[in-house]
């Protein structure tokens, strides 16, 4: 089995700690549309069947979970729709790329 964190293992991870049943949980996760989420979706989501598909979900998992957005959009692969969408050029982009992984190996070191 594979052992890295992924965006369900955390999610669960964290649910499990906060005492919350996949039921409780995704009852408090609401949609755009504001109608929660199903637990079937959230034990996909932890299973690492399915992920959020929107910065919003995302949102609604730091919020209930009290967990950082940053951290969760860097778990589900994304980076957040305001940094999607920043006017920034190729370059700045590989320089701030560089910047983070010059950070992350320093911090490993």
């Amino acid at each position: 089995m594979n052992n890295d964190i992924t965006f369900g293992r955390f999610v669960a991870e964290k649910r499990k700690k906060s005492n919350l049943s996949q039921k409780e949980l995704a009852a408090k996760i609401l949609r755009e549309d504001g109608e929660p989420i199903s637990p079937q979706y959230l034990n996909d989501i932890e299973r690492d069947r399915r992920a959020p598909t929107s910065d919003h979900m995302v949102g609604q998992f730091a919020l209930v979970l009290d967990l950082s957005a940053d951290y969760l959009h860097y778990l589900n692969g994304r980076f957040p729709e305001s940094e999607r969408k920043s006017r920034i050029t190729e370059n700045e982009f590989s320089e701030r790329m560089f910047a983070f992984r010059r950070d992350t190996k320093a911090k490993q070191e």
